[in-house]
């Protein structure tokens, strides 16, 4: 079994796959209260699905970009759990959790977080050999920023709050607005994308391993 948590923003959720089926899935919006709702939550999946931490044979989570605190949160539990259970961690960066939830498409699509400071972490993918694959590394901008970059009929998916949605949904003519109940972050997929690394070998150092962080500080005038 592999167990896969994402804390990168309000927005946890946890799951438990074993290549085939998708055992648990749980996700809800806390009110920063990671810290005593996680705990809690991996031992009601532990109880709910009758397995024993020894069956975990590894562990995936989601490294950002998103919330700091609530990222070092989450990966803090899924370090301790591989120390205590001695199972592989496989890091897997957040937005491609919102791509790998999409249907495929020619058209380039843009998939956004919530940052802080009313910006959106972002990065555009496209298809390649049958998933979607991101483009450059991410990066933080003001919704009013992002449809500045959009020149073409574009898909925009994930957590977006209703001003976002409507200053990015002026853009009608090439920014296509993915519908919300699609754009929930869900360790479903998480876990897919995780079993997939996790059965190629490429596993990562505990040690070393760290949130992806963008900083939403603005800049200093030069």
């Amino acid at each position: 079994m592999l167990f896969a948590l994402d804390t990168s923003t309000s927005w946890i959720s946890l799951a438990l796959f074993d290549g085939t089926f998708l055992h648990y899935e749980a996700t809800w919006q806390s009110q920063h209260h990671h810290t005593v709702e996680l705990a809690p939550a991996f031992e009601r999946l532990i109880k709910q699905t009758g397995i024993n931490q020894q069956d975990l044979i590894g562990l995936a989570v989601a490294v950002g970009p998103g919330s700091f605190t609530s990222l070092r949160i989450g990966m803090s539990l899924i370090k301790g759990i591989a120390l205590a259970v001695n199972s592989p961690i496989v890091g897997i960066p957040s937005l491609d959790v919102i791509a790998k939830a999409q249907p495929l498409d020619k058209r380039p699509m843009i998939a956004v977080l919530h940052a802080g400071r009313q910006r959106l972490a972002c990065a555009t993918y496209q298809v390649v050999d049958d998933e979607w694959v991101a483009q450059g590394k991410p990066d933080v901008l003001e919704a009013k920023e992002l449809v500045k970059t959009i020149e073409a009929p574009t898909l925009i998916c994930g957590e977006l709050s209703t001003e976002a949605r409507a200053i990015i949904g002026r853009r009608w003519k090439n920014a296509i607005l993915i519908p919300p109940e699609r754009c929930l972050r869900r360790a479903g997929f998480l876990a897919a994308l995780g079993w997939a690394r996790l059965q190629a070998g490429e596993v990562d150092d505990p040690a070393s391993l760290a949130p992806i962080y963008l900083s939403t500080a603005p800049a200093i005038p030069g």
